[in-house]
């Protein structure tokens, strides 16, 4: 591919249009130019002068199209009739162009940071210098300090809700043209530069000659292996020196204070637990998840052990180690060790550690060591043997060694366990009621307990949960389904039993509605044995987790916990778990139910309520974040999103997911690991610390005003997506939805249920196929009508106009709703959405959805302009806005030939083919648009 013009490349934006901005981006556009003309060149070696220069066409008609040179039209027409075998290379060609375009995005902003740096500049607001220099500002009392980090945690949480579509192969050599490009950065024109672009263009020879879609659908195992890979990427690494240094940096400020006696930074996993509407979950597949992650925690202790074995060849005669280490080292008889105490220690160590991956694992990795010695039964005892290592070392002047490897071994300890990472289990509500009814039937318990209403259910409930009396029994003669259910929550009692508690820290509720959809869970978990509320101390390792997900539910959250805190044996779970209760909000549902600005509100509303509620019953409220990838699912900047929280609602802890290609984006190698990870911890720390919210007395106003927004938003997208009649048909025509679920990025199906109602649909394919078609609809319908509406035409439209710039200019939860919209509307592309429009064969119905789109389109950006004052819809996100410059026109011959082949395909073409050339469009785009589902 050619590289193009340096006009072509221009970004966008007043003060990006100024020398000195065109001269920082220069670097990233000649590695746009490089990287480009490399897969060009490889194109055309591969494929021929003829493919070539189709690509080369359709890439110089598309920044035509972007200048208003040409219409749209004579781009499509450039693709119409094409041979789909023609058609493949092409979209394989701007596929790959997309990936090496993050690639050169990434170092860009890489070594924008690293010119901050060195420039003596201020630190970068997200970073925790910048979060460190804030609390130093604020002189803070180190008693508040110590009270709001009680039991503090920040919590990633992969996913099985993969809208990630590259192969591992892929994802590696990508990988590796990262590091290529970064030692290119750092040699200059040095004379070494020949050997990189040689390295340079056999990788992306590799990555052409490599398929980008698998052909068969990923397994759940797949999955879960796709997620730990991520630990041997970064985070073995990456995590425990943030969690050392951000302990250092707060003890330093607060010595006398009592912070972070454990570590705040803890991944977690629903891969291979989360079974809501995944049929393929089981016994099995828990056990394979919590294994294999036990498996990866092992290995990397294996391997640190032995290195440090090498490195600390400390002789008896030259150093004295402490009687602890002496005693320790008594254990190994290798004469060839007697005078290096610490190799014989570490051997000890090891000797034990691997007793004790014979007894847990499944599988054994390598570096074994078999002495013959006990096992370590916890975690901790492992790590009061290195503790005892890392006090002898101290005391002989070896500190810098102790420093070093041996330090990161003991965090990496404290952080993964035995576990290495917590597996969350989840389950639909319904599924519960089922199951429990099923079971209370066989035992006599009650014949119909789905005929019960609620006040009846929780009556038995409670009498069920204060006696040790088990509904089944091994040989009970129970349905499929309730036989899977047990045996699940019979895997999840092994782990824990194996691996310890934090193995499986939480039972997640979809679809929390009631009392008794906690109490459901509850009892499950009795039977399992995780969980006895009739002992004296009860007992429940495993935390139970409301999930409100539409919006009704989360408007009723905060009254359904608070009801169940007035259960005496559910409040004594909840005091047995250090008065600690966590509550999941989910952001996919909300806004497929009501539309982006009713969501998003609807979330602010609950966790208000919640934190009340929490005020209100003296309990400790941790909350999780169901975010996606996409504004459409809850996502945008997690540091913006994060500060954006309402008063009260972080209090130190915090989970959310992480999924798709996000992941990826975040989390692929330990730099972007870290600088990801930095950001989420520091952005708790000052919405934990510091007041974020900024409204003051003005709050109540602000309040009553979103309430005003979010109706009337909501009442805009239920018009069109639940009331118009047709829309179903419009949008599985205009997008290809109905494709998806032959892209073979993940295990689970696009629907929950055998239907074609929205509510059936998960939230992932919804925004996916937004996105594909350029609408993006999941990110801002409804906005623009709301705002337009509550402005009026009177007389008081000025200060109602200028009350909301009020709220732009303080608020950071409405600043970000506006910022991460104006994100979406940046991307989205009403031209190519026609196109989309016209796979409608219903001329009428095509007019009547598109118009509406189309107008509310329209407006939205309006009314974005006239409360921001931006004409530039990304004034505020300039990385964002290069990159829709220099990187968009090369996705438009992707839309233009999905929507070719789409036409051809839906017409009865059966050639494997056409069908192979969708997927791989809509595997460019979503690689393309790095946050699409």
């Amino acid at each position: 591919m050619a590289a193009a013009a340096d006009s072509e490349l221009e970004p966008i934006g007043a003060v990006r249009r100024t020398p000195i901005g065109r001269a920082a981006t220069e670097p990233m556009r000649e590695d746009i130019r490089l990287l480009g003309a490399m897969l060009g060149d490889t194109v055309r070696e591969q494929n021929g002068a003829a493919v070539f220069d189709l690509v080369e066409r359709a890439r110089v008609e598309s920044f035509r199209v972007r200048r208003s040179e040409i219409d749209r039209t004579e781009l499509a027409q450039l693709f119409a009739g094409i041979e789909a075998r023609q058609a493949i290379p092409v979209i394989r060609a701007f596929t790959h162009f997309a990936l090496l375009a993050n690639v050169a995005e990434d170092i860009h902003r890489e070594r924008r940071r690293a010119i901050h740096v060195a420039a003596g500049e201020p630190p970068q607001n997200s970073s925790l210098a910048a979060t460190y220099a804030k609390l130093d500002a604020a002189d803070l009392d180190a008693d508040a300090v110590a009270e709001a980090l009680a039991g503090a945690l920040v919590s990633p949480v992969i996913t099985a809700h993969p809208t990630e579509t590259r192969r591992r192969t892929v994802f590696e050599t990508q990988h590796r043209i990262t590091e290529l490009m970064r030692q290119r950065a750092r040699g200059g024109a040095d004379a070494g530069d020949a050997d990189v672009e040689r390295e340079l263009r056999r990788q992306i020879l590799m990555m052409w000659q490599t398929a980008l879609i698998r052909l068969s659908r990923l397994k759940i195992s797949d999955e879960i292996e796709t997620g730990l890979r991520y630990y041997e990427a970064a985070f073995l690494e990456v995590i425990p020196q943030v969690n050392a240094e951000v302990r250092a940096a707060l003890q330093r400020r607060w010595p006398d204070a009592e912070l972070l006696t454990g570590p705040i930074l803890r991944p977690g996993s629903w891969i291979g637990g989360d079974r809501d509407g995944n049929p393929n979950v089981t016994a099995e597949v828990v056990r394979l998840a919590t294994g294999n992650a036990a498996h990866v925690a092992f290995r990397h202790y294996f391997a640190e052990l032995t290195a440090l074995e090498e490195e600390l060849s400390m002789s008896a005669r030259l150093v004295t180690v402490t009687d602890a280490v002496a005693a320790l080292a008594q254990d190994c008889h290798d004469p060839a060790r007697a005078d290096e105490p610490y190799r014989r220690a570490l051997r000890v160590v090891h000797g034990r550690l691997t007793a004790t991956a014979s007894e847990i694992l499944d599988r054994q990795p390598e570096h074994e060591l078999d002495l013959g010695l006990p096992r370590y039964d916890t975690p901790r005892e492992l790590l009061a043997d290195l503790d005892a290592i890392d006090t002898s070392l101290r005391g002989h002047g070896s500190t810098l060694l102790a420093d070093d490897r041996l330090a990161r071994l003991r965090e990496a300890v404290r952080v993964f366990g035995f576990h290495l990472s917590g597996l969350d289990l989840r389950q639909n509500s319904d599924v519960h009621e089922q199951v429990l009814a099923e079971l209370l039937a066989w035992a006599g318990v009650h014949p119909d307990y789905t005929a019960l209403p609620e006040p009846e259910r929780v009556e038995l409930l409670v009498a069920e949960l204060a006696t040790r009396r088990p509904l089944t029994t091994p040989t009970a003669e129970l349905s499929e389904l309730a036989r899977k259910e047990l045996d699940i929550i019979g895997a999840a009692a092994r782990a824990v039993r194996v691996f310890g508690a934090d193995a499986v820290p939480n039972y997640i509720i979809s679809m929390c509605r009631s009392v008794s959809d906690l109490l459901e869970a509850a009892v499950l978990l009795k039977e399992a044995g995780l969980l006895d509320a009739a002992a004296d101390r009860p007992y429940c390792p495993v935390g139970i987790v409301p999930l409100f997900e539409t919006i009704d539910d989360l408007q009723r959250g905060a009254t359904v916990m608070t009801e169940v805190l007035t259960v005496p044996g559910y409040r004594a779970l909840v005091r047995a778990r250090g008065e600690s209760q966590e509550v999941m909000l989910g952001y996919s549902d909300s806004n497929k139910d009501g539309g982006y600005l009713a969501a998003n509100w609807a979330l602010y509303r609950a966790e208000l309520d919640l934190v009340e509620m929490a005020r209100r019953t003296g309990i400790r409220l941790r909350l999780f974040h169901g975010r996606g990838g996409t504004v459409g699912r809850g996502g945008g900047p997690s540091y913006d999103a994060i500060l954006a929280q309402p008063p009260g609602a972080v209090r130190g802890s915090l989970r959310l997911t992480e999924q798709g290609e996000v992941i990826a984006a975040k989390y692929a190698e330990p730099r972007m690991a870290r600088r990801n990870l930095e950001t989420l911890v520091a952005a708790t720390l000052e919405a934990t610390l510091l007041d974020t919210e900024g409204l003051g007395g003005l709050a109540e106003g602000a309040y009553r005003t979103l309430d005003d927004l979010a109706a009337r938003a909501q009442r805009a997208y239920a018009e069109l997506v639940h009331e118009t009649p047709g829309f179903v048909d419009y949008f599985t025509a205009s997008t290809p939805v109905s494709e998806i679920g032959d892209l073979n990025i993940g295990s689970r199906p696009t629907s929950r249920k055998a239907t074609t109602e929205i509510a059936d649909l998960r939230a992932i394919p919804w925004v996916l196929a937004w996105s594909q078609s350029r609408v993006m609809l999941p990110g801002w319908y409804g906005t623009g009508t709301a705002i337009e509406g509550f402005l009026g035409d009177d007389a008081g439209r000025g200060q109602r106009l200028e009350s909301l710039r009020e709220l732009y200019r303080r608020w950071p939860f409405f600043a970000s709703v506006l910022s991460n919209m104006a994100q979406v509307l940046a991307k989205s592309d009403l031209g190519l959405a026609a196109r989309y429009a016209e796979l409608v064969e219903d001329v009428a119905l095509r007019r009547r959805v598109f118009d509406q789109i189309r107008a509310e389109h329209a407006r939205t950006i309006a009314m974005h302009k006239l409360i921001t004052g931006h004409d530039d819809l990304l004034a505020d996100n300039p990385a964002l806005a290069r990159s829709v410059f220099n990187r968009f026109p090369y996705l438009e011959p992707l839309n233009h030939l999905q929507v070719e082949l789409l036409r051809r395909y839906r017409s009865g073409d059966d050639d494997e083919l056409v069908q192979r050339g969708i997927l791989l469009t809509m595997s460019g785009l979503a690689s393309a648009l790095r946050n699409s589902g």
